[in-house]
């Protein structure tokens, strides 16, 4: 599998070309000497999908915050494979070609090899959920500890998007910034929870600057994120492997993943902490955002502590010897 040429970066934006082909775009926040904690974004969405206050809040509290663009998103590279047609996508049939969660997982991990980092916290929304998700089965010593924000598990019987959402993914993709500001805008209305409204001021904005920075509209990048969804299937059974202190949060009016992903996912993790939020949808909204941060802050703090205690458990069962 090739990779694209990603565009030519600007003043905030690095580049990681990793072995396996792609290049990954990223930035860096917060204290050079922080511990380190990945945000990865859904899909078709870019590295700046995360909220300013939430990236500021995270490096107030002394991480080192690290965002990427995944493949065929923002300015990492564009897989030269065909993507799947609108049928097959309706049909969840994906191509055989197609590449999956699991290559994106390793685009992450590859990420942080390229950084020098070891160990994580990992945040993931939506299909960054699911990424983050395969990371932490698949890679439990890089991961400190996983936050999965209004995703799934892939089982077909939970998860899924309303049939009008659907119906409105499946539209042609928008010609103009103008249009696609407006979609944005009425997406975000449809998929938004009803106790914490978006700032349309700042979602303007933000439409307007991503269409900028990626370029315009990326349609056939989005089909095939979808396909990887679709190739990776059901990852119930993988999901219980992950070891690493989890938390799951969901809204309870989510019509892009339905609350029952959610609640699955909790299931499927030993141990998991599940925090269903009413009112939110699926949107990291300002009135929900110092919430997620110090949900994350909690369980990332919590995780440092059992790691101290292993170690120093450790120490002293090596010198009772």
């Amino acid at each position: 599998m090739t990779a694209t040429e990603a565009p030519r970066a600007t003043e905030d934006d690095r580049f990681a070309d990793l072995p396996a082909g792609p290049r990954i775009c990223h930035r860096l926040d917060g204290p050079e000497d922080g511990e380190p904690l990945l945000l990865v974004a859904g899909l078709g969405l870019d590295l700046t999908s995360w909220p300013r206050r939430m990236v500021d809040g995270f490096a107030a509290r002394g991480f080192r915050v690290v965002r990427l663009d995944n493949r065929d998103a923002g300015r990492s590279s564009r897989i030269a494979t065909p993507p799947p047609g609108r049928t097959r996508q309706l049909l969840a049939r994906p191509r055989p070609d197609a590449y999956d969660l699991t290559d994106m997982a390793a685009d992450t991990v590859g990420l942080l090899d390229a950084l020098g980092i070891a160990r994580v916290h990992l945040v993931g929304m939506s299909m960054g959920g699911m990424i983050s998700q395969v990371v932490a089965a698949r890679h439990p010593h890089r991961v400190a500890s996983l936050t999965s924000i209004f995703s799934t598990t892939g089982h077909r019987r939970v998860g899924q998007p309303a049939r009008s959402t659907i119906l409105r993914l499946a539209k042609a993709a928008p010609r103009t910034v103008e249009e696609s500001v407006e979609r944005h805008l009425a997406m975000l209305a449809h998929i938004g929870g009803p106790g914490f409204p978006p700032d349309d001021d700042l979602e303007r904005a933000w439409a307007t600057a991503v269409w900028e920075r990626v370029g315009g509209a990326r349609s056939q990048e989005v089909a095939r994120q979808i396909g990887a969804i679709q190739a990776s299937g059901d990852r119930t059974p993988e999901l219980a492997g992950i070891t690493a202190p989890t938390l799951v949060v969901h809204g309870d009016v989510d019509r892009m993943v339905h609350p029952s992903g959610g609640r699955a996912t909790a299931e499927a993790i030993a141990g998991a902490r599940h925090v269903e939020i009413p009112g939110m949808g699926h949107h990291l909204a300002p009135g929900v955002v110092d919430r997620l941060v110090e949900l994350t802050t909690d369980l990332a703090r919590g995780a440092g502590r059992t790691d101290t205690a292993r170690s120093a458990g450790a120490q002293r069962t090596g010198e009772n010897r």
